[in-house]
């Protein structure tokens, strides 16, 4: 047994022992925060075992005793083995891609807390329960000192240690990326706003279906008609629908329902988590206000339907099991509203972004809370107030909002549907109020009429429940330069273009392309017209942005705008990983310097990314409709 490696802690810290303790935590109920290859871990609930029962559950003579002296060294004689109780839980991995079959690894987990020891004990079981330990691989991680703090990785057999390259990765791993994170964490001891990730769910099964939804709609990061990032949107999107599809299942399960949920997605966007839910045997729609360019891409089986969502008995759905909003901005706080007042049995899933009240922006209460938490707390009371049970839940997603709020049950019964109606009125009035809002009383719901959308409701359809909601604009204004005049934007990069080149070191010999000098970009913005900086404040970014968009002529970094040296770009490529320009590739824009640069492009035509003339251009190859319908 050996000492493997260890971790010193600063001078000044000030959170252990208990820090050490909810680093371990993490480590044990999330090693895929670590541990990329894992999708997660399930943990049995912890037991104290003394040395009897552990040789019971090690059942293993001669290497019980071998274990024993490992936990236990160091031990002074006056403590014997006899006195040691250790807290015992047994932890199963769950990979992201299985390799092992229905033999998953699994670890005996023994915390010390006299000794600030935690010991990983892997082992298999097989069909008879009968446990075989793997002795090459039990380490150990122990917490040392008392005013000069070290944190230690210990290996009973060095030499025997084996990397399956999924649950155990090699030796130096646990050294170079495990010991430090556990470090990090103990010094720090933050615990998240939020709970842990998948709660709600088995991440086992999510696990599954998440690697067989990523392989099958992979294709579409390929053929990504919007202007956003493919590999975020669809990758996020196929989470959010892996986590709805397990999540139905289980619910098809504990209720047995014979039939899969049917939806609604308000807001839906680009309508790919519609696609999905569809694809996957979920009937449903998405609705939004603004279509998309991919929503033709889908094929007529998947609903997408381009209308203003506005709260009121008109927008009801009184037949639907589920409502979602995914990122549904301004429609975030009525979903359970709408959802409350569909039916009794419908349900909803919410994943907020952006900050919505009923009528406008939400205002912040209170600064002890960060905003993000604040508003969930919002939505989550949104939700208590119209009469569901509300859950809380993490996903993973690549996004930094990922708190979603889940309303499956209620916490009345149906004939309280009267009351909690009103309670309802009261509270949606209230927030009326307080946003500033005038209250029309033909406008919102009347108080005590229990109207929810049923069959017997006598509400004329098509009454708003409150004057002051604004719906998102038909059509998406565009504030990042995108939409000025060409004629503008080409004349400033011109203007300032040219005072650029004036400003070189030396004037350049025939041979030297002048790459002019630098300017801060307050300088750039004294060169111009009031007009033009009237025009551009308008933009988000303003004069930054323009420049920044025309990356084909300017570099701007740390606040200064220079000529772009496309050699230089070259360069960086070929000491880089990013994918060269191939000659001969596809060119759908002019060079710039081609045609305005006193001494022409620095690049040869054929190795330039731009065509050095009109003959030069070519059709992009986007694929087709037809090619892109095939995929799908």
């Amino acid at each position: 047994m050996s000492k493997h490696v260890e971790v010193r802690f600063p001078a000044d810290v000030r959170t252990l022992p208990e820090g050490f303790w909810s680093a371990v935590d993490v480590w044990v109920k999330k090693p895929h925060v670590v541990n990329k290859r894992l999708c997660g871990a399930t943990e049995t609930q912890g037991r104290d075992v003394g040395t009897g029962g552990l040789q019971d559950l090690l059942q293993e003579p001669g290497l019980f005793q071998e274990v024993m002296k490992f936990l236990c060294r160091g031990t002074a004689p006056s403590h014997t083995q006899e006195d040691t109780v250790w807290s015992c839980s047994v932890r199963t991995f769950i990979p992201k891609v299985n390799c092992y079959g229905t033999n998953m690894q699994k670890e005996i987990i023994l915390k010390d807390f006299n000794r600030q020891q935690v010991t990983f004990v892997p082992f298999e079981e097989d069909a008879e329960g009968k446990v075989s330990l793997k002795k090459g691989n039990i380490y150990q991680i122990q917490l040392s000192g008392s005013e000069e703090w070290t944190l230690e990785l210990h290996v009973l057999a060095l030499d025997a240690w084996v990397s399956d390259g999924v649950a155990y990765a090699k030796l130096p791993w646990l050294s170079s990326d495990l010991l430090p994170k556990l470090a990090r964490w103990a010094s720090e001891c933050k615990s998240s706003e939020f709970g842990s990730t998948l709660s709600l769910l088995p991440v086992e099964k999510y696990s599954i279906t998440y690697q067989h939804l990523k392989e099958k709609y992979k294709a579409m990061v390929k053929v990504w008609p919007e202007v956003t990032d493919p590999e975020k949107f669809v990758y996020e999107d196929v989470a959010i629908a892996t986590y709805l599809l397990v999540l139905w299942a289980e619910e098809m399960e504990q209720k047995s329902l014979t039939t899969r949920q049917s939806f609604v997605d308000l807001g839906c966007g680009n309508g790919l988590l519609v696609h999905i839910l569809s694809n996957e045997g979920h009937p449903g729609k998405g609705m939004d206000v603004r279509r998309r360019r991919i929503w033709d891409m889908y094929g007529p089986q998947t609903l997408l339907e381009e209308k203003a969502i506005t709260p009121s008995e008109s927008c009801l759905f009184p037949g639907t099991d589920w409502l979602i909003g995914n990122h549904s901005d301004e429609l975030t706080p009525w979903i359970p509203v709408i959802a409350a007042r569909s039916s009794y049995s419908c349900r909803y899933f919410v994943l907020p972004c952006c900050f919505f009240d009923f009528y406008g922006k939400y205002q912040r209460r209170q600064c002890k809370k960060s905003q993000y938490k604040e508003y969930i707390g919002f939505i989550s009371e949104v939700s208590e107030v119209c009469g569901f049970n509300t859950e809380e839940d993490c996903l993973r997603i690549p996004s930094t909002k990922r708190v979603c709020l889940v309303g499956r049950s209620r916490n009345y019964e149906p004939s309280s549907e009267v009351e909690t109606e009103q309670r309802r009125d009261r509270y949606i009035q209230s927030r009326q109020t307080s946003s500033g809002v005038t209250v029309h009383s033909s406008d919102i719901s009347n108080e005590g009429n229990g109207c929810h959308g049923n069959a017997d409701c006598d509400s004329p359809h098509g009454r708003t429940w409150g004057s002051g909601f604004q719906p998102r604009e038909k059509v998406e204004v565009v504030r990042n330069c995108a939409a000025l005049p060409r004629d503008l934007v080409d004349g400033v990069v011109l203007q300032v273009a040219n005072v650029l080149l004036g400003l070189a070191d030396a004037p350049p010999s025939c041979t030297d392309w002048n790459h002019g000098g630098s300017l801060s970009v307050s300088d750039v913005a004294a060169l111009l017209e009031q007009e033009t900086l009237q025009l551009l404040k308008k933009e988000c970014g303003g004069l930054q942005t323009l420049l920044k968009n025309n990356h084909q002529v300017f570099r701007v970094e740390g606040g200064r705008v220079r000529l772009r040296d496309w050699r230089e770009e070259t360069s960086r490529r070929a000491d880089s990983r990013r994918k060269q320009i191939a000659p001969g590739a596809v060119k759908t824009r002019l060079c710039w310097f081609d045609a305005h640069h006193p001494q022409g492009c620095p690049m040869h035509a054929p190795n330039c990314a731009f065509a050095h003339g009109p003959d030069e251009l070519r059709p992009s190859t986007r694929p087709s409709k037809t090619m892109k319908n095939r995929l799908f």
